[in-house]
């Protein structure tokens, strides 16, 4: 599933339609992707209407557009964002875009399409037509690389959680939006904190550990990804973590895989060695 910095990613993948119209508006209405939606009220209100603006939230982007109108998009496991050119075709001239069959909703504009892949279907589409932001996006908590974000709320948060495993209290998009697997590995082993741990445990410098590495992962990745879908270097756990014979980067020792909290997840005894000794 995209987490925080491949959202950003896909976010600026649609920048190229900024105030540019939308003359046509195809989707496959029965996709389950548009569910609770109603996609004749989006398909008029968006026909016609200007791309205004863009963000995103944790795993959430929104699109706004004029006339009051607001586009929600989460890309789901396998959702990815595109904007592709027009081609003319050969038998009328015209400029059409040859849509996919996984191209759920496709916005074309005058030399491009702005496109919503997801061939599993397990994303979801919201719209909006009035001049309030969506309550929704209201709901999502403050971005965890923001002042909002403070030790205070994180010990708070474990606290209420404290008989949990600390890999799956990081999961929790109510308090932490935009952590997935890899993000939760990677800053687990920065913290040094094994995943198995109960969030209870964590307190004093190991709390300041959680605290700062949620921080600097979240950073890291907006940076890396999040800007051009770059490769994270080789001091991160993130080009490890996926062979089954990786090597802790810290350490040189084999990393461990196993499932914690219902997760595939990968870590470093060797490093990760608190809370049985430090």
């Amino acid at each position: 599933m995209p987490e925080l910095a491949e959202v950003e990613y896909y976010r600026k993948i649609w920048s190229p339609g900024l105030k540019k119209k939308v003359s046509q508006v195809y989707l496959h209405p029965s996709a389950r992707d548009f569910r609770g939606c109603n996609t004749k009220i989006l398909k008029q209100h968006l026909s016609g209407s200007v791309l205004r603006s863009s963000e995103a939230k944790g795993k959430q982007l929104l699109f706004r557009f004029s006339g009051n109108n607001w586009l929600g998009i989460h890309l789901g496991m396998s959702g990815k964002l595109s904007c592709g050119p027009l081609t003319k075709n050969r038998r009328d001239g015209f400029m059409a875009f040859k849509q996919d069959k996984h191209d759920h909703l496709v916005l074309i504009q005058s030399r491009q399409a702005l496109v919503f892949n997801d061939y599993r279907m397990f994303g979801r589409i919201r719209f909006q037509h009035g001049a309030e932001v969506p309550q929704w996006w209201k709901s999502i908590p403050p971005p965890l690389n923001s002042n909002a974000f403070d030790r205070v709320a994180l010990k708070a948060y474990l606290t209420r959680r404290r008989r949990s495993p600390i890999k799956g209290v990081l999961f929790a998009q109510e308090r932490f939006p935009g952590l997935g697997n890899w993000m939760v590995d990677e800053i687990l082993w920065r913290a040094r904190i094994r995943p198995h741990c109960h969030a209870g445990r964590i307190g004093g410098k190991k709390l300041n550990d959680l605290f700062h590495a949620i921080k600097e992962v979240c950073r890291d990745a907006l940076d890396v990804i999040g800007k051009d879908w770059g490769d994270p270097p080789d001091t991160w756990l993130f080009n490890h973590r996926w062979n089954n014979n990786g090597r802790c980067p810290k350490t040189g020792k084999p990393l461990k895989r196993e499932t914690v909290s219902g997760r595939t997840t990968c870590w470093s005894p060797a490093w990760q060695r608190w809370p049985d000794s430090s």
